[in-house]
């Protein structure tokens, strides 16, 4: 509800969220060069796909339009361009009215849905930056045994606080299980079980392509560490950081990172196969982005500013590291993609 009510959940209302004056940035406010690397990957795709006539790029969460706008942007000069169509999976009316005003020089290229199982049956890529994260999760914490956090209401003080009672269901004791997970006494953490209906819901769209999900999170094992006991829900305003979800409800983003472990092995068991797992950064390093640094070196005005942002894209102490990259695939021959050519750290998930 904090998030999601049609009236005053925080992704539907019309204060600015995303950017410099916003809660947070992404990525794709930091420079165009970040939609423009995963457009070069995209278009990898379409060519070991043999380059098929009818391609679509599916965002889902397109965010303030930014990742659409600089991908579109540098493929307009490309034999792919003819071939693409980008369709915006965006259910918040005031996002998708930033959306269009934004990209109105691509009104012919970009449609806009409601929903992922609006779209008609899909070949080409799903894409997502930072949309997992925001997926509700249950909380969870281990007492005499695993116990699950629930949001109470104390009159008396006229506050929302938080109590523990039995799981709310056996797929969470099978969660823990599943992924082999084992906490200590006084552990807080995170299960993210809309991940898995997601991925049935694209496995029932796409016919055949990738998923290329970039968000921030770590492997199983690392995920429910004793060094992580604490969990890794937290809360965005004004780019302050704050672990208590119940104050200035509506008003501040909440997130948690991804299991990406998860991510890989539901998708397996759909049929869906995974060509790749990176840090952000090396992804990007690997697709040839220092490239496009020197040609910005040599000719913006403005390089230094450029660049600095460009870092935080790359490096380890910026997004380069906490961010990931996972690739999947369904039905084409296993690929070898460049975005993992200097990495693929598939065998820690």
């Amino acid at each position: 509800m904090a998030l999601y009510d049609p009236d005053l959940g925080y992704y539907n209302t019309e204060s600015g969220k995303i950017g410099r004056d916003g809660d947070f940035y992404t990525s794709s406010h930091l420079h165009p060069l970040f939609g423009a690397m995963i457009g070069r990957q995209i278009t990898e795709m379409w060519d070991v796909m043999g380059r098929p006539d009818n391609f679509s790029i599916v965002e889902m969460g397109g965010g303030a339009g930014y990742v659409c706008k600089d991908l579109l942007g540098s493929l307009r000069e490309t034999d792919f361009y003819s071939a693409l169509q980008y369709v915006i999976i965006e259910r918040s009316p005031a996002m998708r009215d930033k959306q269009q005003k934004l990209l109105s020089e691509f009104s012919g290229k970009v449609k806009w849905s409601n929903a992922l199982n609006e779209c008609c049956s899909t070949t080409g890529c799903i894409l997502s930056n930072e949309l997992l994260d925001a997926f509700p999760v249950h909380l969870v914490r281990m007492e005499d045994t695993l116990k699950e956090v629930y949001i109470d209401f104390d009159a008396g003080d006229n506050r929302l606080i938080e109590r523990t009672g039995d799981l709310s269901g056996n797929e969470l004791a099978d969660y823990f299980s599943e992924f082999s997970i084992g906490i200590g006494k006084g552990h807080t953490t995170e299960v993210n079980l809309a991940i898995r209906d997601w991925l049935h819901e694209i496995n029932e769209t796409l016919l055949r392509g990738f998923i290329l999900t970039i968000d921030y999170g770590y492997p199983s094992w690392d995920y429910y560490s004793e060094d992580r006991d604490r969990g890794t829900l937290m809360c965005y305003r004004k780019h302050q950081l704050s672990e208590n979800p119940y104050e200035n409800i509506g008003e501040q983003d909440i997130t948690a990172h991804v299991n990406f472990s998860a991510v890989k092995k539901w998708g397996e068991e759909l049929g869906i196969k995974t060509a790749g797992f990176c840090g952000q950064g090396v992804f990007m390093v690997s697709l040839g982005i220092e490239d496009d640094l020197k040609r910005i070196a040599e000719g913006s005005k403005d390089y230094v500013f450029e660049i600095a942002r460009i870092k935080k894209l790359i490096l380890p102490q910026g997004l380069g590291e906490s961010h990931k990259v996972l690739v999947q695939y369904k039905g084409v021959e296993p690929p070898k993609l460049r975005g993992f050519s200097m990495r693929n750290q598939l065998r820690v998930l």
